[in-house]
C-alpha cells in the first residue's frame, strides 16, 4: 500500500464492532473500514490470498474467505490506494487516459456541479477560535435562552410595529437589504462550521462557492472531521452553520426592541424572521448533500447514506416486483431497512421536483435554443439516466425475472393500469352552472333618482310593456321646467309678432327657435320615459327589494327588479378550453343544486359559444362568489383568467316544485355527458400542446 496513507481509529459501528479511518492525504478522501477490513489490510503485507485467510482463522473468530480478499483488492486498486509496480508506467498512463472525460463530459460535469474555492481559512480560523470559545460554554446557552424569551415578550408586545416593518421591506431597497443581509448570514453560517471544525483540530483547507446546476451554494471544506472518533463532535460540526443562524435570529429578535427606527432596526427584523427559514428549508434537508445530510448519516452512523438507501431501495423494488430472491446489499433489521427504503423514496421525489423546478428555471433564463439544451441535459442526467441504468439490471436478469410468478402477476397489473389510463372512460364534464329563466328583463336605475310611488309587490304577474316603477330625477326636472320656460318664452314672441313690426322682421328666426325648443322638450319628455320603467315582457315581477317606500333614492344602474317570463327554463354553464371538444349540441346533462335543497333537472346542450366569453355575464359563477370561473375585476367588469366558453343548457323536463316557486334563479353542479375520455390522455395532450408551443422559435 501507498506509505503516505494515514490509518486513524474510528467510532464504534451499530452492531458493536470497532471501526477505522482510511486517510489519503494527497486527495483528502476518508474510507471508513469495518473490522474484517482491518484484519485483512494487517496482513497485506503476506501478498498471499492463502495466507491472509489463514492468519486471520488463526489469531481472530473472524471468518474470511477467498472473495473478501478478492474484493478488498479490487477496493484498493479501484481507489488507487496501492503502490504502483515497477515498470507500469504504461499502464498508469492508460488507464488516466481511459478516465479523461471528454471535452463534452467535462462541460456537461462542469454545468451540472462545480466548486469555486474563494478563501483559505484555515489560518485566521485558528486565531479566532479561541476567542469565540464562550459561545460554546453552558452560560451563553442559558443566556440566549433569556434573551430569547425577553424577544418573545416584547414582540408581542409591540406586535403591530413588528409586521408593519414587513410591510415597509416591500420595496426594492428592502430587497437590496434582504439580499446583503443573506449574504452575510450565509458566510457566518459557513464561519460556523470552520470555528466548530478548528476546535477539536481539523484542518479547514477552503471556503467558497459551489454550483449546483448554476445555482449558488456556499461550502465550508470539513473533511477531516471524518478523523474524530467521537461521533457527538462530528455531529455538533455538521450543525454548526445552522445553530449559528438560529443563535444570530434569537440575538437579532432582542436587538429589534432596542434599535432606533431605520435600516439597523430593518437588518434586525430580517434576521429574526426570514434569513433562519431558508437554512431549516434548505440546510436542514436531508434529501441533497447538505448540513441536515451529513447530521442524518452522523446519526444513524451510515456514511455514503444516500448511495446504500438507493441501493436498498432499488432491492427492495426489485424483489416487490419480481421476488428474484436476491440477497440485499447490505443487512438491516427489518424496520431500519423499511425506513432506509422511505428515505431513498422521498428523496428521488424530492429531488425529481427540485430538479424539474430547476430545470424549468433555467429554460425560462436562458434564451429558447440554449435553454431547451439545458432543460433537456438535466431530464437525461438527473432523471432519464437512472431509469435507464436501473431498465439495464431488469435486463441483465430478464432470464429470471421470466421464470418470476411475481413478475407475471406485476405485468399483469401494470397493463391494468395501462387499460385504466388510456381506454376510454365515461368521465363526464363537470363546471358550475346557472339556472334562469329563459326570457329575464332585468329593471337597473337608469340614473340616481327618487321612487314617485311604491312598486309593486314580488310575484305579481305583468304584462308586456306594463309600467312598474316610476322615478323622477331632480336634474331632469330642472331641464323640463328649462324646456318649458323656453318654449312658452318663444311661443309669447311669435305671438306678439303679428303686432310689433320688429319682431315681424325677425319670423323666421322666431320659427328657429320654436322648432329647437320644441327638440329640447322631445328629448326632456324622451328622458323622463326613461325613468319609467316599463316590462320588456309578460311575465312574473321578481327580486324586488322589499324595503323599497314611494320617496326613497335609488343609485344609478341599481337593480329594482326583474320580470320573469313564463317560455321555460335554461342553464348557463362555462367550459374550459381543454375540455371543449368533448361536448357538442345535443349532449345531455344533468343539474344539481347547491346545498341539495333546490331541483335537480335533467339537461340538453343547445349551443356552445364559438369564441371564448371575453366578460362573464353571470357575476355568480366566478370564483370569487363561490362558483369555478377564476376572474379579474376591472371598473366592475369581470374577466376570466384563462379561456372559457359559454355553454346554455335547456331544461329537458321539469315538474313543478316548491323550490322553483320560491326562487327563480339557482346555482349548482353541472354535469355533461360527452365523449368518453382516457384518463391519460389529458397529460399526454397537456404534454404534447406545451410541447409544441415551445418548440417554435
Amino acid at each position: 500500500m501507498r506509505e503516505e496513507l494515514d490509518l486513524l481509529p474510528g467510532p464504534v459501528l451499530p452492531d458493536g464492532q470497532p471501526s477505522w479511518t482510511l486517510h489519503d492525504p494527497v486527495r483528502n478522501l476518508f474510507f471508513q473500514l469495518d473490522w474484517a477490513s482491518f484484519e485483512l489490510l494487517r496482513r497485506w503485507h503476506l501478498a498471499d490470498a492463502g495466507a491472509i485467510e489463514a492468519d486471520i482463522a488463526a489469531q481472530t473468530t473472524l471468518h474470511v474467505g477467498a472473495a473478501e480478499v478478492q474484493a478488498m483488492q479490487q477496493f484498493l486498486q479501484a481507489n488507487s490506494l496501492l503502490q504502483p509496480a515497477m515498470h507500469s508506467a504504461a499502464s498508469w498512463a492508460a488507464q488516466r487516459e481511459q478516465r479523461r472525460a471528454s471535452k463534452l463530459q467535462w462541460l456537461l460535469h462542469n454545468y451540472l456541479f462545480f466548486r469555486i474555492p474563494l478563501l483559505r481559512p484555515d489560518g485566521w480560523l485558528g486565531r479566532i477560535t479561541p476567542a469565540l470559545e464562550f459561545l460554546f460554554r453552558p452560560a451563553f446557552w442559558w443566556l440566549t435562552a433569556l434573551a430569547f424569551v425577553w424577544g418573545l415578550w416584547g414582540v408581542s408586545r409591540s406586535w403591530d410595529a413588528f409586521t408593519a416593518t414587513f410591510v415597509d421591506l416591500l420595496t426594492l431597497q428592502g430587497f437590496v437589504a434582504y439580499g446583503i443581509t443573506l449574504l452575510f448570514v450565509k458566510f457566518l453560517h459557513e464561519v460556523g462550521h470552520g470555528v466548530t471544525a478548528k476546535r477539536y483540530g481539523c484542518r479547514v483547507p477552503t471556503m467558497g462557492l459551489a454550483f449546483l446546476v448554476l445555482w449558488p451554494v456556499a461550502y465550508t471544506d470539513t473533511n477531516e472531521v471524518w478523523k474524530l472518533t467521537d461521533r457527538g463532535q462530528r455531529v455538533r460540526v455538521a450543525a454548526a452553520g445552522i445553530t449559528t443562524e438560529l443563535l444570530i435570529a434569537v440575538w437579532a429578535l432582542l436587538a429589534w426592541l432596542w434599535l432606533p427606527e431605520g435600516w439597523p432596526k430593518a437588518m434586525a427584523f430580517l434576521l429574526a424572521t426570514t434569513t433562519w427559514v431558508s437554512t431549516l428549508v434548505i440546510n436542514a434537508s436531508p434529501f441533497m448533500r447538505f448540513d441536515g445530510y451529513f447530521l442524518l448519516s452522523d446519526y444513524l452512523q451510515m456514511p455514503n447514506l444516500h448511495a446504500r438507501a438507493f441501493a436498498l431501495a432499488r432491492w427492495d423494488l426489485r424483489e416487490r416486483l419480481f421476488r428474484l430472491g436476491e440477497p440485499a446489499p447490505e443487512y438491516f433489521p427489518a424496520p431500519k431497512r423499511r425506513a432506509l427504503v422511505l428515505f431513498a423514496w422521498a428523496t428521488w421525489i424530492y429531488r425529481l421536483v427540485l430538479f424539474l423546478g430547476i430545470a424549468a428555471l433555467v429554460y425560462h433564463f436562458f434564451i429558447k435554443a440554449l435553454g431547451i439544451f439545458l432543460f433537456l441535459v438535466e431530464i437525461v442526467w438527473f432523471i432519464a439516466k437512472p431509469l435507464w441504468s436501473e431498465i439495464k439490471a431488469w435486463r441483465e436478469r430478464a432470464p429470471k425475472i421470466a421464470r418470476s410468478a411475481r413478475a407475471r402477476r406485476s405485468a399483469l397489473i401494470a397493463a391494468l393500469l395501462a387499460l385504466l389510463l388510456f381506454v376510454p372512460w365515461p368521465v363526464p364534464v363537470l363546471s358550475s352552472g346557472l339556472l334562469q329563466a329563459r326570457e329575464l328583463w332585468p329593471l337597473h336605475a337608469p340614473e340616481g333618482a327618487q321612487l314617485l310611488q311604491a312598486p309593486p309587490a314580488e310575484g305579481t304577474p305583468v304584462a308586456a310593456g306594463a309600467p312598474l316603477f316610476a322615478l323622477e330625477s331632480p336634474a331632469l326636472r330642472a331641464a323640463a321646467a328649462v324646456s318649458q320656460a323656453r318654449l312658452q318664452q318663444v311661443a309669447q314672441q311669435s305671438a306678439a309678432a303679428g303686432f310689433d313690426g320688429e319682431l315681424r322682421r325677425d319670423w323666421q328666426v322666431l320659427q328657429e327657435r320654436q322648432a329647437e325648443a320644441l327638440a329640447q322638450q322631445d328629448a326632456v319628455d324622451s328622458d323622463a320615459a326613461r325613468f319609467r320603467l316599463r316590462a320588456g315582457g309578460a311575465g312574473q315581477l321578481r327580486d324586488v327589494d322589499p324595503d323599497l317606500r314611494a320617496g326613497e333614492w335609488v343609485a344609478r344602474r341599481e337593480l329594482l327588479g326583474r320580470v320573469v317570463g313564463s317560455a321555460g327554463q335554461e342553464v348557463v354553464a362555462y367550459v374550459p378550453e381543454d375540455t371543449l371538444y368533448r361536448i357538442r349540441a345535443g349532449d345531455s346533462g344533468l343539474f344539481i343544486a347547491e346545498g341539495g335543497a333546490g331541483p335537480v333537472l335533467e339537461l340538453r346542450v343547445r349551443s356552445i359559444d364559438q369564441d371564448a366569453s371575453r366578460s362573464l355575464n353571470e357575476a355568480a359563477l366566478a370564483t370569487t362568489a363561490g362558483g369555478n370561473v377564476p376572474v379579474r375585476s376591472m371598473q366592475n367588469v369581470l374577466y376570466p383568467e384563462r379561456p372559457v366558453y359559454r355553454v346554455v343548457l335547456d331544461v329537458v323536463a321539469s315538474e313543478p316544485s316548491a323550490a322553483l316557486a320560491a326562487q327563480h334563479r339557482w346555482r349548482g353542479r353541472v354535469s355533461i355527458r360527452g365523449r368518453w375520455e382516457a384518463p391519460g390522455a389529458q397529460f399526454v395532450r397537456q404534454a404534447a400542446s406545451v410541447f409544441w408551443r415551445e418548440a417554435g422559435f
